[in-house]
């Protein structure tokens, strides 16, 4: 299959949906999204789909294998749960952007809302601007990069996620510190960085992570 292109102000998004489930593999353009929600979501296969316009929430959510590019701002939750592929938002996301993805990679031009990667569990996320409060909420594992600021409360009650940002943070949540950049960090950030198609020097950045203190119960914690 060469390339497919679809209207979303003259097929309904179920039926481009549906289609798009059942393609194998290919390049798809989908123009005038006019800010449905649900766009390109459940994706399965290693397709190159092409959003022309802005989404409305949870874009691209629970992706697989699949690359999605959006070209314009995305609402709340885009690529969430996403487990493998790449989504790529030529614009700004709005809150709770890759929430609880496992796997692949999210790239965001502009900047986050809040709870920007809340409880992700593998994925790699890369914000061009800066990300709002609560970000990385109880993330378990994964790759956070941030070349703005970001709000309150980064990190809060985080678990292994490693978070790098080389802007300023307005507060660290609980259990959240900033950590020594080693030799490792710099490749991994590196190498984040060029993949989301930014070549940053990673001085210039800040690594945050778990101080591990929340992880066992403390016989003299009383509430």
């Amino acid at each position: 299959m060469d390339s497919l292109t679809f209207d979303l102000s003259e097929t309904p998004l179920r039926e481009v949906n549906l289609t798009l489930h059942r393609l194998g593999s290919g390049r798809v353009q989908v123009s005038h999204p006019n800010g449905k929600h649900s766009v390109a979501a459940g994706l399965r296969t290693p397709l190159h789909v092409v959003i022309a316009g802005h989404c409305g929430y949870y874009a691209a959510g629970m992706n697989q294998l699949a690359d999605v590019v959006i070209e314009g701002n995305a609402g709340v939750g885009v690529a969430e749960n996403m487990m493998s592929g790449s989504v790529r938002v030529e614009g700004n996301a709005s809150q709770s952007a890759g929430a609880t993805a496992h796997g692949g990679l999210l790239v965001i031009t502009g900047d986050a809302a809040a709870r920007c990667g809340i409880s992700m569990k593998g994925a790699d996320i890369v914000v061009g601007g800066g990300i709002g409060h609560m970000s990385a909420f109880m993330a378990q594992a994964g790759r956070l990069v941030v070349r703005g600021d970001a709000g309150e409360a980064l990190g809060d009650s985080i678990y292994e996620a490693r978070l790098y940002v080389r802007g300023k943070v307005a507060s660290l949540g609980a259990d959240c510190i900033a950590k020594d950049m080693r030799a490792e960090h710099h490749a991994e950030l590196r190498s984040l960085l060029e993949r989301a198609g930014y070549d940053d020097d990673t001085a210039d950045y800040t690594r945050y992570g778990s101080a591990r203190q929340l992880y066992h119960f403390h016989a003299g914690n009383e509430y």
